[in-house]
Order: C-alpha cells, then sequence, then structure tokens
C-alpha cells in the first residue's frame, strides 16, 4: 500500500507519494526531502575545495567498476533493472559523477546549488534531485516509474527516454529521476526555494537522514540558509 508523507513547503503544501509501482520493485525505499530558503551564487571557491578533497579520497579508494558496490548505486542499478533498465546505457547520476571523478574529467561547475547536490550525491552515494520548489505544478509529487513516449527533457541532456526509470511527477509532468532531472523545475541563480530529493533504493534510513543532515550543513556554510527542514518518506 502506497504511503502518503506530507512535506510542508513555505507558502505551500506539498505531498509526496511512494507509488505501488515503486513499491512493487523496492519495498524498502527511503527518502528524505530537504527543504530551505536559499541564496544560489556562481562559484564558491571553499565548495569547490571539498569537492576536490573528496575527489583525491575516491581515485585512493575506488575504481570505475568498484564504485558500482557502494550501498545506494547497487540498489538503485538493481530497481532501473526490475523496471527493465539498463544501468550502464542510463546511469544513476550519483555513478555518473563519481565515474567522471574517477576518469580524471573535471566535474562540470555550474553554480553553488548545483554543485552543492553533486558534492551531497558523491559523498554518500545517492542520486540526488534538486529543485526550484517555485517551478512544481500542483501541491503532490508521485514517485513512479516513466512510461514509453512520456516527455522528459533532461537537464543538459535534451529529451530522454525515461521509460523504466523511477521518475517523480507533478500536475503536468515529470520532474525528476535518478538519472537526470527535468530542464522545467531545474535550480538557477534565481532560485530561493530549494527542494532536494534524496533517493534511498538500499533502504538504509539511518544512511539517508545523514545525507540530508549533510545537504542542510552545506547550506549553512554556502547558501545564506538556515538548514531549512527534513521529511522522510517512504
Amino acid at each position: 500500500m502506497s504511503i502518503t508523507m506530507e512535506v510542508i513547503l513555505t507558502d505551500n503544501c506539498m505531498n509526496i507519494i511512494v507509488s505501488q509501482e515503486i513499491e512493487n520493485v523496492c519495498p524498502n525505499f527511503v527518502g528524505a526531502a530537504v527543504e530551505a530558503q536559499v541564496v544560489n551564487s556562481t562559484y564558491n571557491a571553499t565548495l569547490w575545495d571539498e569537492i576536490h578533497a573528496l575527489e583525491e579520497r575516491f581515485r585512493q579508494e575506488l575504481t570505475t567498476e568498484s564504485l558500482k558496490e557502494l550501498s545506494g548505486i547497487a540498489a538503485t542499478r538493481r530497481v532501473y533493472k526490475a523496471c527493465g533498465k539498463d544501468p550502464s546505457r542510463y546511469r544513476p547520476a550519483s555513478e555518473q559523477l563519481i565515474r567522471r571523478m574517477l576518469q580524471g574529467k573535471e566535474l562540470y561547475q555550474i553554480d553553488t546549488l548545483v554543485d552543492l547536490v553533486n558534492l551531497a550525491s558523491i559523498a554518500y552515494g545517492y542520486s540526488i534531485g534538486g529543485f526550484d520548489a517555485d517551478k512544481f505544478v500542483g501541491d503532490t509529487l508521485t514517485l513512479g516509474v516513466g512510461r514509453e513516449g512520456e516527455p522528459y527533457e533532461g537537464i543538459g541532456r535534451g529529451m530522454l527516454n525515461i521509460a523504466g526509470l523511477p521518475v517523480y511527477r507533478d500536475a503536468q509532468g515529470g520532474v525528476g529521476t535518478p538519472t537526470s532531472d527535468n530542464e522545467r523545475t531545474k535550480m538557477t541563480l534565481q532560485t530561493t526555494h530549494l527542494v532536494v530529493l534524496i533517493n534511498g533504493y538500499d533502504g538504509q534510513e539511518e544512511r539517508v537522514l545523514e545525507n540530508a543532515h549533510f545537504i542542510q550543513e552545506l547550506l549553512r556554510r554556502y547558501c545564506q540558509s538556515d538548514g531549512g527542514s527534513v521529511t522522510l518518506y517512504k
């Protein structure tokens, strides 16, 4: 049976629903929503020092094969396969980011909010969606599975085939998958109302919550925020 969690967002009331489709392939799924008021910026050198330090550590500890065994990544790949998607063709975002590091490639520098969410994803291995909450349509996000022919424009990727991918939908359509979020609800320099969704397909509630608290701390340090609130949903 699906569980509806009510997440109170500033000036809004948002429900997050985990559909039966997801429960069927991942009954132990646990997610966390971080909501906060923020001030974005083009670049933060100290944040990038943190990213580079983690990059150096991972290059010593991981390979492009062993990273697939990280709990959050391995579980997301299993869910992709269960939904009929090839995780080596449509890699989860956390895997994409760490893999890029291990290959000696620079991560893309976008803006502080995007870079911060990427750091949080790399640090814990969960695919994390960061959204401008003022761009959501309606008061409900539902986590389901993508359908054939469903329109979806991935950030920097153009139209993306999300059939078989876990996807959050608002009243207008898909806003986020573990592979790529949607252009329509993406964070920009003008974003002040942030929602971050952490996808714990490994069911490790304590680690998901730890990841959420890490994001809050990053927001305090780099985005003139009080860290906002955290809500778990499953």
